[in-house]
């Protein structure tokens, strides 16, 4: 009898090329910020391999819940999470200029991020509940817009325009495929080109305005708020086809590169690794969110496909926005890089993704008493 057949089918049947992908990424980012401290596993490096062991074990956890679980804890974990950004309006602890977090003493909870979450998974069961002839209706439509509105309002009032973009991007793509027409979006977009404007002047902070008008012209104020993004820009180029080699970048060391261990950590990675590190990370996320889509059309009921759909085009929007932003394609708006930036938030919840990915997928699966592992 071979070793593989004695292994359980809970172990067996644990998708091992997502986790194998998920840790190849994320421990490529750990020796990206490994160099981004001169080549010392403090302060980053360390902290950053802990935090994804930790939370890869939990998204294994996550995937041994029934996938019918998620269906019945969306809507309650919705109202739960947007009762806690209000707590945070009224109560939630101030950092960095901002209020985001709740705190409790021993930790401190950023409610917004579980938002992003809950958004897709409260939007989807709303259109599994709604029948598929009410979607292109009335009723199809404003429930799960306000449903957007509510989180997404309070959490720019944080304020923090990338969580609310994030929000909002998740709760609009499970509108799309549930199958709300395409002439509400491009009218939506159209209306949103118009208040653009007034959004610039009147409801964004200072510093968001400036982020705007930096993004429309970098060049205008280089050393001052332009300076991120021209930075992060001569880090990319100068890093050429195969990057300046392991340890040898200098934006990032000689900190010129703000950042460069957070949201530019691309650009950090980018000059020493060169295009080809830049197009092997993308291609692997691309992988990662290309298994999630599979997941989703594999989907058994309206909820696990909607759901698988939007939790993995969360991760594509974290990782393309960020690209966007580092190479100057888009506003700075503080979105991560998942899996490579320092930090805990955006790793938390791409792999609480990739559990609940695979808690779905499991229930697509035979249940045999025992697979085999390959």
């Amino acid at each position: 009898m071979r070793l593989s057949e004695l292994v359980p089918a809970p172990i067996a049947q644990l998708p091992w090329h997502v986790l194998l992908l998920i840790l190849a990424i994320g421990g490529f980012g750990t020796v990206v910020l490994f160099s981004a401290a001169g080549g010392s596993f403090t302060p980053w490096a360390w902290s950053q391999g802990l935090r994804l062991a930790v939370f890869m074990g939990m998204a294994v956890v996550l995937s041994w819940i029934p996938g019918r679980f998620w269906e019945t804890i969306a809507l309650p974990g919705y109202a739960i999470t947007l009762v806690a950004l209000i707590a945070v309006e009224l109560l939630g602890a101030v950092g960095g200029g901002s209020q985001r977090w709740l705190d409790f003493g021993f930790i401190r909870i950023q409610p917004s991020e579980f938002m992003k979450l809950f958004m897709v998974l409260a939007a989807a069961r709303l259109y599994a509940l709604l029948p598929p002839s009410q979607v292109r209706r009335l009723n199809g439509i404003w429930p799960p817009a306000l449903l957007i509105a509510m989180p997404a309002g309070l959490v720019m009032l944080q304020p923090d325009l990338g969580t609310a973009l994030m929000i909002t991007a998740g709760g609009l793509t499970v509108m799309f495929l549930a199958g709300v027409p395409l002439r509400l979006f491009i009218g939506g977009a159209l209306g949103l080109a118009l208040l653009i404007p007034i959004a610039v002047n009147y409801l964004l902070h200072e510093y968001q305005r400036n982020r705007v008008l930096i993004f429309l012209n970098p060049e205008s104020d280089p050393l001052g708020t332009g300076y991120h993004i021209s930075q992060s820009k001569i880090a990319i180029g100068s890093g050429g086809l195969f990057g300046k080699g392991f340890l040898q970048g200098t934006q990032s060391h000689l900190d010129y590169l703000p950042e460069g261990h957070t949201d530019f950590v691309f650009a950090t990675m980018a000059e020493e690794w060169g295009l080809a590190g830049g197009v092997l990370l993308i291609l692997a996320f691309m992988l990662l969110i290309r298994w999630g889509m599979n997941v989703a059309h594999r989907g058994r009921t309206r909820f696990a496909r909607l759901a698988a759909a939007g939790l993995a085009t969360t991760i594509f929007f974290y990782v393309a926005i960020n690209l966007m932003m580092v190479m100057g394609l888009a506003p700075v708006v503080g979105i991560p890089l998942p899996l490579v930036s320092f930090g805990g938030s955006a790793q938390m919840t791409v792999l609480i993704c990739v559990g609940i990915l695979m808690s779905l997928n499991r229930a697509t699966m035979p249940r045999p008493g025992f697979r085999r592992l390959i």
